[in-house]
């Protein structure tokens, strides 16, 4: 028998990335914009499943403030790679026009579009559009309800103290059916939770490896799965999403040199303005140590990824896709060959695609000492067979004389010396 794999069997998962994105202020915004395109075609030459987009409108370094825009610009760059919304923050937006957007987009990707949604992150996004911060998610309660309706085809009648919609219809119908795929947002506190579990809906653990974040997940997922049932629904694990940082390299060692590019300006941006970075591991004076011990990140090999992919299966009892956070840690050529690594050596393992290739190497392994003789004495036997062939060619009488082939040759040689 074949020595058995220590690698996790962890079952068919998705792949993919979540961009919020993460740019530094020393670098050309322009230039952000588009190494974030040349990402997402490389993607989608590895293989990567999804890529989920987000949207920000202060602090600087988040700089995509139109997810829709972004994936139109990716779509017409892509063939296969699905590309969402991560995510639309509704209270920034009029559900009419959200719902219109996303239906036109659905249309011009034919079907690759998928649609995440929050109540907005960075207060300084709602403060500037004069939007209680105690409000946001009551509005995206109230705008999801609508916007679900709307791409479902009905005509609706509502005045809200932030919008109004008179006989309010959509005039696309869904190029995917019944209707594109949405995803809620969810962090810490159960809320988005509950909407995705009302409404059957996927959800976004975009904190899913911080560590109230982690402690979280098998709440929140249950707290889902109970509202679903509440409502007559089912919430499937393949709709469950898990984010986490990760850079790779062909060691630990090389791992934690390339984020000495970038990590320190992530961590210095991630603690000071998102709400989500909470812990002590971000204020320690080595945070790439401090970030793997605690399980926020990883920083290593693929091996590595494979054990946290491990890890948050065990914590949810089972999600549908890991989205590496993409996070500019490293300089744009050893981030795109840590996404390479990733595809080479863990997507084969959370896909299943060398399973069928293992088996195989492990039958002709655990076979290998018959079939080898099966082999040499199939070899011994052509052989064999082959100088009886030979031995029966020389003694059959020659067609023209007669003679047996031996006989043949004696006379010509006889001839020969006369």
């Amino acid at each position: 028998m074949s020595e058995k794999s220590d690698r996790p069997e962890l079952g068919a998962l998705r792949a993919g990335v979540f961009l919020a994105p993460f740019h530094p202020l020393d670098e050309d915004p322009t230039l952000c914009i588009q190494r974030d395109l040349a990402l997402m075609e490389h993607l989608d030459q590895l293989g990567f499943d999804e890529a989920w987009i987000g949207e920000h409108h202060s602090a600087g370094y988040e700089i995509i403030a139109s997810p829709e825009l972004f994936i139109a610009a990716a779509a017409e760059r892509t063939r296969r790679i699905k590309l969402g919304t991560g995510v639309i923050s509704l209270p920034y937006h009029h559900p009419l026009m959200v719902a219109d957007r996303i239906l036109q987009l659905d249309h011009m990707t034919r079907g690759r579009a998928m649609f995440g949604v929050g109540p907005g992150l960075l207060p300084t996004d709602a403060a500037m559009l004069g939007i209680p911060i105690a409000a946001q998610r009551e509005r995206m309660a109230q705008a999801l309800d609508v916007i679900l309706r709307l791409v479902d085809g009905e005509t609706v009648d509502e005045q809200t103290e932030w919008y109004t919609l008179k006989s309010a219809r959509c005039q696309l119908p869904p190029y995917t059916r019944p209707r594109p795929e949405f995803a809620v947002a969810s962090t810490i506190t159960p809320a988005g939770a509950k909407l995705a579990g009302r409404y059957g809906l996927g959800m976004l653990c975009v904190a899913a490896t911080a560590m109230e974040g982690y402690d979280a997940l098998g709440t929140n997922w249950k707290i889902a799965r109970d509202a679903a049932r509440e409502h007559g629904r089912t919430l499937e694990p393949s709709s469950l999403r898990l984010v986490a940082p990760m850079h790779l390299a062909e060691t630990r060692e090389q791992a934690l040199k390339d984020v000495e590019f970038g990590l320190q300006k992530w961590v210095d941006y991630f603690a000071r303005v998102n709400p989500t970075a909470r812990g002590s591991d971000l204020t320690e004076l080595g945070p790439a140590q401090a970030m793997i011990r605690s399980g926020r990140a990883v920083i290593g090999t693929p091996q590595d990824a494979l054990q946290q992919i491990e890890r948050l299966r065990a914590q949810t009892g089972g999600f549908g896709c890991i989205l590496l956070l993409a996070h500019n840690w490293a300089n744009f050529e050893r981030t795109r060959y840590s996404y390479e690594l990733f595809a080479r050596h863990v997507l084969p393992v959370v896909q299943g695609k060398s399973t069928l290739r293992e088996r195989s190497l492990a039958h002709y392994t655990e076979h290998r000492e018959q079939l080898l003789g099966d082999a040499g004495r199939a070899v011994r036997d052509t052989f064999d067979k082959h100088r009886a062939d030979v031995e029966r060619a020389l003694r059959s009488p020659s067609p023209e004389t007669g003679a047996t082939s031996t006989e043949d040759d004696s006379s010509k040689r006889t001839a020969k010396n006369s």
